[in-house]
């Protein structure tokens, strides 16, 4: 029974892991929520230890470079915190080192479901990556039986054509 929960947590956890600046990372307002405290004390205890969080790990949007990111994202966070507050935004080690610099008990235990949504994140784009690598093999292949084939249908076209009549002699004078 405690499977089924653990695995329907991980995948309502996925739609909150969004892709910015090339990486895959939840935003400060989600990432507080599943860990039971608010996005101001999340964002505190992130501010007193900002030398745990190299940019790798966590970082804020800026309103002009990550501006779609921003109108798409954050919309969906204004209730959670003060207008003209920048979000930050937590990569896979990030969210794991969030969880370690608040101490509670939530947090640790939410941190495991938080690491298992990236991981078969990224589980899912290398599987996605191997369908893609086959279907390119499958389709080279084709073309080379394709080219093959059309090589035989021209060597049968003469076998395949009716003989042609020659001319009948006549009897007779």
């Amino acid at each position: 029974m405690r499977g089924a929960k653990i695995r329907n947590a991980e995948e309502r956890l996925e739609p909150l892991i969004h892709v910015v600046r090339g990486q895959r990372v939840i935003l400060d307002a989600d990432l507080a929520r599943l860990y039971g405290v608010t996005t101001k004390a999340l964002n505190q205890a992130i501010k007193r230890n900002v030398d745990r969080f190299p940019v790798d790990f966590a970082f804020q949007l800026s309103a002009a470079g990550d501006k779609l990111r921003w109108s798409q994202i954050v919309t969906t966070s204004q209730k959670y915190r003060r207008s003209g507050l920048r979000p930050w935004v937590f990569a896979e080690h990030g969210a794991l080192m969030a969880a370690n610099v608040l101490r509670s008990e939530r947090a640790v235990q939410m941190s495991i479901f938080v690491i298992r949504a990236f991981v078969r994140l990224r589980e899912h784009v290398a599987a996605n990556a191997a369908i893609l690598e086959r279907l390119a093999e499958i389709d080279r292949t084709l073309l080379q039986h394709d080219a093959a084939l059309r090589d035989v249908y021209r060597k049968l076209q003469p076998l395949l054509a009716p003989p042609s009549q020659a001319p009948k002699r006549r009897i007779g004078f």
